[in-house]
C-alpha cells in the first residue's frame, strides 16, 4: 500500500540515540479500509481508494452508505485514491484493511495537509517584507505598507504576480521527505520528524 489517511494530533519532541532533542509531529493514521479498486479496462487508470474515520449513519448519504457496504464497513468521512501503475488488483482487494504497520521507523514519507488559514494579511506577514528600517520598497513613513508597486506612465499598470496583501493560508501543502522516527502500532500512531501543515485535529494524507 502506498499510504494512509490520518489525523494530526500535535507536536512534541523526543530524544534520539545521541541524546539530542528532535522536534516531531504525532499522527494518528489508519486503520484505512479499501472501498474501491479501479483498473485500466473499466476506469482508464489503476488506483486504490481507501477510506478513514467513522461517520454516524444519520449523517451519511445513501450513496456513501451503499458504497461502504460493498466493503463491509461503516460509512467513512474521508476518502483518497492512491494510483498504482503496476495494477491495483494485485495490490489490494475491496474490504482490505491497512494500518501503520505498512511503515517502518526510518522510512521517508510525504505528508499532505491544509495549511492554517490566517485571513487577509499584509505584505510583512504574507511575504516577509522588512518595512521601514531595512528594505523600504519605496515607502518611507508607513512601517508595514508595501510601497511602490508600479512603474510610471508606461506600462501604466501593475504587472501580474506582484507581491501584495491578500488572503493567506488555507492551501493544500505537501511536506516532503519527512522521516518516520517511531511507529506505535497498538495506538496507530506515527511519529514524524519535523512539522507538517495543518492545525491539530486536521486530516492529513501520508504517502510513500
Amino acid at each position: 500500500m502506498q499510504g494512509l489517511i490520518g489525523k494530526k494530533l500535535g507536536m512534541t519532541s523526543i530524544f534520539d540515540e545521541n541524546g539530542r532533542s528532535v522536534a516531531c509531529t504525532v499522527i494518528q493514521a489508519g486503520p484505512c479500509v479499501v472501498t474501491h479498486v479501479k483498473n485500466e479496462s473499466k476506469d482508464g487508470y489503476s488506483a486504490i481508494q481507501i477510506s478513514w474515520g467513522d461517520l454516524k449513519p444519520k449523517h451519511a448519504s445513501k450513496a456513501i452508505t451503499g458504497h461502504c457496504a460493498k466493503a463491509n464497513t461503516a460509512p467513512k468521512k474521508e476518502y483518497h485514491e492512491f494510483r498504482n501503475p503496476e495494477g491495483a488488483e494485485a495490490a489490494a482487494k475491496i474490504g482490505d484493511v491497512f494500518d501503520v504497520n505498512i511503515f517502518n521507523a526510518g522510512d521517508f514519507v510525504d505528508v499532505i495537509g491544509t495549511s492554517k488559514g490566517k485571513g487577509f494579511q499584509g505584505v510583512v506577514k504574507r511575504h516577509g517584507f522588512a518595512g521601514v528600517g531595512e528594505t523600504t520598497h519605496g515607502q518611507h513613513n508607513r512601517q508595514r505598507h508595501p510601497g511602490s508597486i508600479g512603474a510610471c506612465s508606461f506600462p501604466a499598470r501593475v504587472f501580474k504576480g506582484i507581491r501584495m496583501a491578500g488572503r493567506t493560508g488555507g492551501n493544500r501543502v505537501k511536506g516532503v521527505n519527512l522521516q518516520i522516527l517511531k511507529v506505535v502500532a497498538d495506538q496507530n500512531l506515527l511519529i514524524v520528524k519535523g512539522s507538517i501543515p495543518g492545525y491539530n485535529g486536521s486530516t492529513v494524507i501520508i504517502e510513500r
